[in-house]
């Protein structure tokens, strides 16, 4: 067995039996120590270990079986048709694929849709027998729940007999099952905390996890204490069809047998509509008076919708959308520690990327050393990953039971070390931030603000190191991007700006609006990225925002940057400060212009150059490379085209050049190859 094969069993087995931990907290107790996206996210993992490696498939795998052993403590009940599950899907594109699948089994299908947003409750059943309550049941696997009569009884907005309409009438007659989510709405659920909190007793999770230990309390007193609510979505009869024809009309008529149902269902003529609908709520649910993480999408008519059936334990015609989850599961591949604009050292956590809040994600922060010693990461764990609201998300805790074996303590010294060698840091007393010894966020911005400026930056002129140190020091710019927000009036009466000058300097500003890739990347002053760095991201990535997802393994691929580099670049892209530079930069207007690799006679060749030229700079003879296509390069590589020799050339750089078959030019010859038409 290879070792690959080795790791990738032995991250299987510790899957599964994490899965197999959470699922029976969820099912059997009630007590989830994570939640659903979370559970989501290492399912998915799973699922692709087993599409791969199809012979690693466990019996026990949650792939596998249907649902787990429901805990003791009430009867159980086998349900007349089976509470399915819904498939989830994530995005448009899987929307659509849903709809081509049951296309293809009914080519007439017609394009009505019913619409609902998803409760985060718990399931459960009512049988009513000529219209009495007789029954209620939870979902539990699916094909058998708990009996917990007792306990709904109790919840008061749940009719002990259906109500009796000219509509209804043949509701009241044989067996009428409703079906529904008991939840907590988000308002009862934050009273009860309160008053926990006044009393010095623990707070409640959450309102799902509350409402389905409240149903399963073996004293009813206790639940009828607790402010859960029935909101039906169902509506199931042997007679059904002619009774109920689409799931729109069930919704109408469990308002007219005595029922909450939600607000927001609705009937749609076709999948752009129902796009629509799942647009119109991804911000606008986080307002409802419950908890969701979804909507509910189906066919309408409900003849088509059992016609198609089901397949394992979903039905075809209906799937569950899920919005992007707030948290998720990440394995740490790096830790960088990043130097912000007031020299402060943050550690943030490296991972491939993963979809987060809406968003893709590869960087989490850690805040500080405490931090990372309180979570005990270590490079190598899997972790929890969340975001809510912040621009940079954050590690929430380590799942320790996918730890691998050869992992280490991080040593935040020394990875200030081996990242930032020959800068001093030092940690002030009844301080948790490392910062660089000697320099103050004052200090730091006035370099950052004259490299900004310089000729090796975007060169603005009269914004040299007097007027960047004045600028700061008046209060009128605190990050790089407050020079895009000067007016003119802000700027005369201070000492060296009079009328003119600050005409000048405004002018000079709002020229600098549309830098051109390379030579803002090195403006920024990211450490070890100078101007041939910067072309090099360029020419590979060719726009700002590429260069900003850049992965670490994209980094390391181009020739000429190595770990140190890598590791810097990520480092300033994941630190908050720095993002909200940015960002407040392209808000002011600032957009960077995509790089176009020149295309002339010299593209696809290398030049390096070695030794004094006497008819110009090192400097200028790299431009007229790049100007005619080709690129120039600092050392001699296996792809070096040409070693272009000047005076007082050493012997190394001329060996390596013959070991490596490089052609060698004089000045002369390479004059020539520039000028040649």
């Amino acid at each position: 067995m290879t070792l690959k094969n080795k790791n990738t069993l032995s991250r299987y087995g510790e899957l599964l039996a994490l899965l197999n931990k959470y699922s029976y907290e969820y099912h059997s107790l009630d007590a989830p120590s994570v939640n659903d996206a979370i559970y989501d996210s290492l399912f998915s993992e799973l699922k692709a270990i087993e599409a791969k490696n199809p012979e690693l498939i466990s019996p026990n795998s949650p792939t596998q079986r249907v649902g787990n052993i429901v805990k003791g403590g009430f009867e159980k009940v086998a349900h007349t048709s089976r509470m399915l599950s819904l498939n989830d899907v994530f995005s448009e594109a899987e929307v659509q694929a849903w709809l081509e699948r049951i296309e293809k089994l009914t080519p007439d299908l017609v394009h009505e849709f019913f619409a609902d947003v998803k409760m985060d409750g718990l399931a459960c059943s009512l049988i009513y027998e000529n219209g009495e309550l007789m029954r209620a049941v939870t979902r539990g696997d699916s094909f058998v729940g708990e009996d917990v009569t007792s306990n709904v009884r109790t919840i008061k907005n749940i009719p002990l007999h259906l109500l009796a309409t000219k509509n209804t009438s043949d509701f009241l007659e044989g067996t009428t099952e409703i079906r529904g989510e008991i939840v907590i709405f988000k308002d009862d659920f934050e009273k009860l905390n309160e008053i926990r909190r006044q009393n010095g007793e623990p707070e409640f999770a959450n309102p799902r996890n509350l409402a389905a230990g409240t149903i399963r309390q073996l004293d009813p007193s206790i639940t009828a204490k607790r402010p859960l609510k029935f909101i039906a979505y169902d509506l199931i009869r042997d007679d059904e069809p002619e009774l109920i024809p689409t799931n729109f009309s069930a919704y109408k008529l469990l308002t007219q047998l005595g029922f909450a149902c939600n607000q927001q269902a609705t009937e749609l003529g076709s999948i752009k509509g129902v796009m629509g609908f799942v647009h119109s709520w991804a911000e606008a649910r986080h307002k409802l008076r419950f908890n969701t993480d979804g909507l509910v999408i189906k066919l309408n008519n409900r003849a088509e919708f059992a016609r198609l059936g089901i397949v394992g334990k979903q039905p075809r015609a209906a799937v569950a959308f899920k919005y992007p989850p707030e948290e998720s599961t990440a394995i740490v591949q790096d830790i960088v520690l990043s130097l912000g604009r007031t020299g402060v050292a943050t550690p943030v956590a490296v991972f491939s990327p993963i979809q987060l809040a809406g968003t893709t994600v590869q960087h989490a922060s850690l805040h500080n050393a405490d931090e990372i010693a309180r979570l005990d990461v270590r490079i190598g764990d899997t972790v929890i990953v969340y975001k809510a609201g912040d621009i940079i998300p954050k590690v929430s805790r380590v799942l320790f039971e996918l730890r691998p074996k050869n992992t280490v303590k991080f040593d935040f010294e020394q990875a200030l070390a081996h990242q930032y060698p020959g800068t001093d840091f030092e940690r002030p007393a009844g301080e948790v931030a490392y910062r660089i010894k000697g320099a103050n966020s004052e200090i730091i911005l006035k370099k950052a603000l004259t490299f900004y400026a310089s000729k090796n930056g975007l060169d603005i002129e009269n914004l040299g190191e007097k007027n960047a140190n004045a600028l700061v020091e008046s209060g009128l710019v605190s990050d790089i991007a407050d020079i895009y927000k000067l007016q003119k009036n802000d700027l005369v009466g201070l000492e060296r700006f009079a009328e003119l000058s600050a005409d000048n300097l405004i002018t000079a500003i709002e020229s600098s609006k549309n830098p051109e890739l390379p030579k803002f990347i090195a403006a920024l002053g990211i450490r070890h990225v100078g101007g041939e760095t910067a072309k090099l991201l360029a020419e590979r990535f060719c726009s700002f925002e590429a260069i900003e997802q850049a992965k670490y393994e994209e980094l390391i691929e181009i020739d000429g940057i190595g770990i140190k580099v890598a590791e810097s670049i990520l480092a300033y892209f994941a630190d908050e400060d720095n993002q909200n530079m940015l960002d407040s930069m392209f808000n002011l207007g600032v957009i960077v212009k995509k790089y176009n690799k020149t295309v002339g006679r010299l593209s696809d060749q290398n030049f390096v150059i070695t030794g004094t030229l006497e008819s110009m700079s090192r400097e200028q003879a790299a431009e007229k490379i790049e100007a005619q296509g080709g690129k120039f390069q600092k050392t001699i590589a296996r792809d070096t085209t040409y070693l272009a020799v000047g005076a007082k050339v050493g012997a190394s750089k001329l060996a390596k050049a013959e070991k490596l078959g490089v052609k060698i030019l004089n000045e002369a010859d390479f004059l020539q190859l520039l000028s040649d038409k």
